[in-house]
């Protein structure tokens, strides 16, 4: 095969592997993924307000957050489904009020995190609605999660966006939120069969993308955000922003910062 050949194939490998790169974004938005927790200031403690407000003050497009709700309804912001053996759901706020994470902070209620998302209105809280036991109680934690959002006028396409692994929450939120960005974050439905339901973003682990080669077109096609999540190697990073995602979520967002630099790809703020 001639050198020619050899380039013209490789080239074309290339557009196979990601159909949409010749077209990718030039842009992109880095997402903090539960705030920039990776730094002295924020004591490296993930899910905290020092963390929300150092991915404020940094200037990220966007900081993520987990919420679950409790027994009697009280939305925190923490990652696992339970404290310390105790499953969120099932016990009342007063039993979580007091533990304290990393940094020192008690966990945060919704209501705490919501103003400190407030202070930044060009940072976009990235709420992530993490699943419950029943489509019943998943309706009660969206209907508290609108109820709150409208408490701090934070009820805005362009100040929050939500993602979850629940397949129910996104199919409700999309069909409650018009206008909403609301981001799928399991690989067991592609862009496809996502939009027949009317969900409009996809928020794939990046490996998903090489896996299912054909999703990241597919999305395109419909017109979703894209996001991939959680993004932590240069080359995984490279990776994405050859590919053209809309948001890239990372642990390390100053170096996907500086890895955009060096690309000259601008940073969505």
């Amino acid at each position: 095969m001639n050198r020619l050949k050899m380039f013209t194939t490789a080239i074309l490998a290339g557009i196979l592997f990601f159909p949409l790169a010749a077209d990718a974004q030039k842009q992109t938005g880095i997402v903090a993924h539960r705030g920039f927790w990776n730094c002295e200031e924020a004591g490296y403690a993930k899910n905290s307000l020092a963390a929300l407000r150092c991915a404020q003050e940094a200037g990220f497009w966007g900081s993520e957050f987990d919420v679950n709700m409790t027994s009697d309804g009280v939305l925190i912001v923490y990652h696992d489904s339970d404290v310390e053996g105790k499953k969120i759901e099932k016990h009342p706020y007063s039993e979580f009020k007091d533990f304290k994470i990393k940094n020192g902070e008690t966990i945060p209620t919704i209501d705490q995190y919501l103003e400190q998302g407030k202070k930044y209105p060009e940072t976009m809280l990235v709420y992530e609605m993490k699943p419950h036991s029943c489509d019943e109680v998943e309706d009660r934690f969206i209907e508290l999660t609108i109820e709150k959002l409208k408490e701090h006028d934070l009820l805005d396409p362009q100040r929050v966006m939500f993602i979850s692994f629940s397949i129910h929450i996104c199919e409700v939120l999309a069909k409650e939120l018009p206008g909403f960005t609301v981001q799928f974050l399991g690989s067991s439905q592609s862009p496809d069969e996502l939009a027949e339901k009317g969900i409009n973003g996809v928020d794939y682990n990046h490996g998903v993308y090489t896996l299912h080669k054909k999703w990241y077109g597919q999305a395109r096609n419909h017109n979703m955000s894209v996001n991939a999540w959680t993004v932590n190697n240069k080359k995984d990073m490279k990776r994405m922003f050859r590919m053209g995602v809309d948001q890239l979520t990372t642990d390390n967002p100053l170096e996907a910062r500086a890895l955009m630099q060096e690309m000259k790809i601008t940073e969505l703020k």
